[in-house]
Protein backbone atom coordinates (compact mmCIF):
# COMPACT_ATOMS: atom_id res chain seq x y z
CA UNK A 1 0.00 0.00 0.00
CA UNK A 2 2.19 2.54 -1.39
CA UNK A 3 1.64 6.23 -0.22
CA UNK A 4 1.81 8.97 -2.81
CA UNK A 5 2.80 12.66 -2.65
CA UNK A 6 2.44 15.46 -4.60
CA UNK A 7 5.94 17.00 -6.20
CA UNK A 8 6.93 20.49 -5.29
CA UNK A 9 9.47 22.77 -6.74
CA UNK A 10 12.96 22.73 -4.66
CA UNK A 11 14.71 25.64 -3.93
CA UNK A 12 17.10 25.50 -6.25
CA UNK A 13 14.75 26.27 -9.29
CA UNK A 14 15.98 24.65 -13.02
CA UNK A 15 19.12 23.87 -11.33
CA UNK A 16 19.36 19.91 -10.73
CA UNK A 17 20.16 19.24 -6.73
CA UNK A 18 23.29 18.22 -5.22
CA UNK A 19 24.01 14.62 -5.56
CA UNK A 20 24.76 13.83 -2.06
CA UNK A 21 20.71 15.37 -1.76
CA UNK A 22 19.69 12.86 -5.43
CA UNK A 23 21.79 10.20 -3.08
CA UNK A 24 19.38 10.47 0.11
CA UNK A 25 16.40 10.89 -1.37
CA UNK A 26 17.04 7.48 -3.33
CA UNK A 27 18.19 5.64 -0.25
CA UNK A 28 15.26 7.39 1.68
CA UNK A 29 13.07 6.13 -1.39
CA UNK A 30 14.33 2.64 -1.00
CA UNK A 31 13.98 2.23 3.05
CA UNK A 32 10.14 3.09 2.90
CA UNK A 33 8.45 0.55 1.22
CA UNK A 34 6.58 -0.87 4.36
CA UNK A 35 2.90 0.29 5.37
CA UNK A 36 2.16 1.68 8.27
CA UNK A 37 -0.98 2.91 9.52
CA UNK A 38 -2.14 4.11 12.65
CA UNK A 39 -6.18 4.10 13.28
CA UNK A 40 -9.12 4.07 16.07
CA UNK A 41 -10.39 0.74 16.89
CA UNK A 42 -13.55 1.41 18.83
CA UNK A 43 -14.98 -0.15 21.46
CA UNK A 44 -16.66 -3.87 20.59
CA UNK A 45 -15.61 -3.45 17.14
CA UNK A 46 -12.82 -5.35 14.39
CA UNK A 47 -10.76 -4.09 11.62
CA UNK A 48 -9.34 -6.18 8.90
CA UNK A 49 -6.80 -5.41 6.74
CA UNK A 50 -5.66 -7.40 3.30
CA UNK A 51 -2.81 -7.85 1.09
CA UNK A 52 -1.94 -9.62 -1.81
CA UNK A 53 0.85 -11.73 -0.93
CA UNK A 54 2.96 -14.00 -3.59
CA UNK A 55 4.31 -17.29 -2.84
CA UNK A 56 7.95 -17.58 -1.26
CA UNK A 57 7.30 -13.57 -0.02
CA UNK A 58 8.69 -13.26 3.47
CA UNK A 59 6.39 -10.68 5.75
CA UNK A 60 6.40 -9.07 9.10
CA UNK A 61 3.69 -7.89 10.94
CA UNK A 62 4.90 -5.57 13.91
CA UNK A 63 1.75 -3.57 15.88
CA UNK A 64 1.59 -1.82 19.12
CA UNK A 65 -1.58 -0.18 21.09
CA UNK A 66 -0.99 3.52 21.24
CA UNK A 67 -3.76 4.93 23.55
CA UNK A 68 -7.06 3.29 25.23
CA UNK A 69 -7.70 1.08 28.35
CA UNK A 70 -4.67 -1.68 28.90
CA UNK A 71 -3.26 -1.15 25.72
CA UNK A 72 -3.99 -4.34 24.70
CA UNK A 73 -5.54 -5.72 21.30
CA UNK A 74 -6.62 -9.10 19.69
CA UNK A 75 -4.96 -9.94 16.50
CA UNK A 76 -5.53 -12.72 14.29
CA UNK A 77 -3.48 -12.89 10.86
CA UNK A 78 -5.19 -15.86 8.09
CA UNK A 79 -4.04 -17.35 4.72
CA UNK A 80 -6.14 -17.15 1.32
CA UNK A 81 -7.57 -20.96 2.83
CA UNK A 82 -8.28 -19.35 6.02
CA UNK A 83 -5.69 -21.47 7.71
CA UNK A 84 -4.67 -19.09 11.12
CA UNK A 85 -1.05 -18.22 10.79
CA UNK A 86 -0.63 -16.23 13.91
CA UNK A 87 -3.67 -15.49 16.95
CA UNK A 88 -2.72 -13.81 20.27
CA UNK A 89 -5.30 -12.47 22.62
CA UNK A 90 -5.00 -9.08 24.31
CA UNK A 91 -1.32 -8.38 23.12
CA UNK A 92 -0.12 -4.68 24.22
CA UNK A 93 2.68 -5.14 21.40
CA UNK A 94 3.96 -8.22 19.17
CA UNK A 95 5.78 -8.95 15.71
CA UNK A 96 5.71 -11.88 13.44
CA UNK A 97 7.31 -13.07 10.59
CA UNK A 98 6.02 -15.54 8.02
CA UNK A 99 6.95 -16.81 5.25
CA UNK A 100 4.03 -17.28 2.31
CA UNK A 101 3.06 -20.57 1.56
CA UNK A 102 0.99 -19.76 -1.68
CA UNK A 103 -0.53 -16.92 -3.25
CA UNK A 104 -3.70 -14.99 -2.35
CA UNK A 105 -4.77 -12.29 -0.62
CA UNK A 106 -3.80 -12.42 3.68
CA UNK A 107 -5.86 -10.90 5.80
CA UNK A 108 -4.93 -9.84 8.92
CA UNK A 109 -7.27 -8.47 12.06
CA UNK A 110 -7.69 -6.34 15.08
CA UNK A 111 -10.06 -6.89 17.11
CA UNK A 112 -11.54 -4.98 20.49
CA UNK A 113 -14.57 -6.68 20.62
CA UNK A 114 -14.22 -7.54 24.42
CA UNK A 115 -13.68 -4.10 25.39
CA UNK A 116 -17.31 -2.33 26.30
CA UNK A 117 -16.94 1.13 26.34
CA UNK A 118 -12.66 1.69 25.88
CA UNK A 119 -11.98 2.90 21.81
CA UNK A 120 -7.95 1.90 21.32
CA UNK A 121 -5.65 3.77 18.84
CA UNK A 122 -3.85 1.05 16.86
CA UNK A 123 -0.31 1.45 15.00
CA UNK A 124 1.06 -1.50 12.95
CA UNK A 125 3.84 -1.74 10.51
CA UNK A 126 3.46 -4.62 7.85
CA UNK A 127 5.99 -5.17 5.25
CA UNK A 128 5.70 -7.30 2.17
CA UNK A 129 9.50 -8.76 1.14
CA UNK A 130 12.76 -7.45 1.56
CA UNK A 131 14.65 -4.27 -0.05
CA UNK A 132 15.95 -4.66 -3.20
CA UNK A 133 19.75 -4.76 -3.22
CA UNK A 134 20.88 -1.34 -3.60
CA UNK A 135 23.27 -2.30 -6.65
CA UNK A 136 21.32 -4.65 -8.35
CA UNK A 137 24.13 -7.02 -10.38
CA UNK A 138 23.48 -10.57 -10.59
CA UNK A 139 26.61 -11.12 -12.91
CA UNK A 140 29.05 -8.79 -10.79
CA UNK A 141 32.78 -9.72 -11.65
CA UNK A 142 34.30 -7.23 -10.11
CA UNK A 143 33.94 -6.05 -5.90
CA UNK A 144 32.01 -2.85 -4.91
CA UNK A 145 33.77 0.31 -5.19
CA UNK A 146 35.03 2.28 -2.21
CA UNK A 147 31.58 4.67 -3.06
CA UNK A 148 29.31 2.19 -3.32
CA UNK A 149 30.60 0.50 -0.28
CA UNK A 150 29.76 3.66 1.37
CA UNK A 151 26.61 3.81 -0.22
CA UNK A 152 25.57 0.69 1.38
CA UNK A 153 26.50 1.46 4.72
CA UNK A 154 24.62 5.07 4.73
CA UNK A 155 21.44 2.72 3.21
CA UNK A 156 21.74 0.35 6.32
CA UNK A 157 22.04 3.19 8.94
CA UNK A 158 19.08 5.42 7.82
CA UNK A 159 17.23 2.08 7.96
CA UNK A 160 17.88 1.82 11.63
CA UNK A 161 17.62 5.14 12.17
CA UNK A 162 14.08 5.15 10.67
CA UNK A 163 13.20 2.07 12.99
CA UNK A 164 14.28 4.18 16.13
CA UNK A 165 12.52 7.08 15.09
CA UNK A 166 9.29 4.80 14.15
CA UNK A 167 9.83 3.46 17.98
CA UNK A 168 10.30 6.46 19.54
CA UNK A 169 7.66 8.22 17.91
CA UNK A 170 5.09 5.71 19.53
CA UNK A 171 6.93 5.71 22.88
CA UNK A 172 6.43 9.29 22.82
CA UNK A 173 2.52 8.82 22.00
CA UNK A 174 1.94 6.23 24.22
CA UNK A 175 3.78 8.29 27.22
CA UNK A 176 1.96 11.94 25.96
CA UNK A 177 -1.66 9.08 26.55
CA UNK A 178 -0.72 7.95 29.62
CA UNK A 179 0.70 11.59 31.25
CA UNK A 180 -2.87 13.63 29.91
CA UNK A 181 -5.34 9.91 31.42
CA UNK A 182 -3.38 10.81 34.88
CA UNK A 183 -3.72 14.33 34.47
CA UNK A 184 -7.64 14.20 34.27
CA UNK A 185 -7.75 11.67 37.11
CA UNK A 186 -5.60 13.99 39.10
CA UNK A 187 -7.67 16.64 38.02
CA UNK A 188 -11.32 15.11 38.85
CA UNK A 189 -9.92 13.33 41.82
CA UNK A 190 -8.89 17.42 42.90
CA UNK A 191 -11.80 18.44 42.43
CA UNK A 192 -13.87 15.65 44.53
CA UNK A 193 -11.77 16.65 47.64
CA UNK A 194 -12.22 20.76 47.71
CA UNK A 195 -16.10 19.67 47.48
CA UNK A 196 -15.91 17.37 50.10
CA UNK A 197 -13.41 19.56 52.00
CA UNK A 198 -15.75 22.60 51.40
CA UNK A 199 -18.97 20.15 52.32
CA UNK A 200 -16.80 19.24 55.82
CA UNK A 201 -16.29 23.01 56.59
CA UNK A 202 -19.87 24.30 56.26
CA UNK A 203 -21.08 21.10 58.67
CA UNK A 204 -18.11 22.03 60.95
CA UNK A 205 -19.04 25.61 61.24
CA UNK A 206 -23.34 24.82 62.07
CA UNK A 207 -21.82 22.09 64.47
CA UNK A 208 -20.17 24.50 66.00
CA UNK A 209 -22.73 27.61 65.77
CA UNK A 210 -25.13 25.04 67.39
CA UNK A 211 -23.19 24.18 70.82
CA UNK A 212 -22.67 28.26 71.84
CA UNK A 213 -26.17 29.35 70.66
CA UNK A 214 -28.22 30.42 73.63
CA UNK A 215 -31.51 27.68 74.46
CA UNK A 216 -34.33 29.54 75.59
CA UNK A 217 -37.06 27.85 77.86
CA UNK A 218 -40.60 28.81 78.48
CA UNK A 219 -42.47 28.43 81.41
CA UNK A 220 -46.00 27.54 82.02
CA UNK A 221 -47.91 27.54 85.07
CA UNK A 222 -51.32 25.93 85.24
CA UNK A 223 -53.38 28.02 87.32
CA UNK A 224 -55.39 25.78 89.97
Amino acid sequence: MPLRGSRTAGPWGRRPPPPLLLLLVALAACAARASEITFELPDNAKQCFYEEIAQGTKCTLEFQVITGGHYDVDCRLEDPDGTVLYKEMKKQYDSFTFTASRNGTYKFCFSNEFSTFTHKTVYFDFQVGEDPPLFPSENRVTALTQMESACVSIHEALKSVIDYQTHFRLREAQGRSRAEDLNTRVAYWSIGEAIILLVVSVGQVFLLKSFFSDKRTTTTRVGS
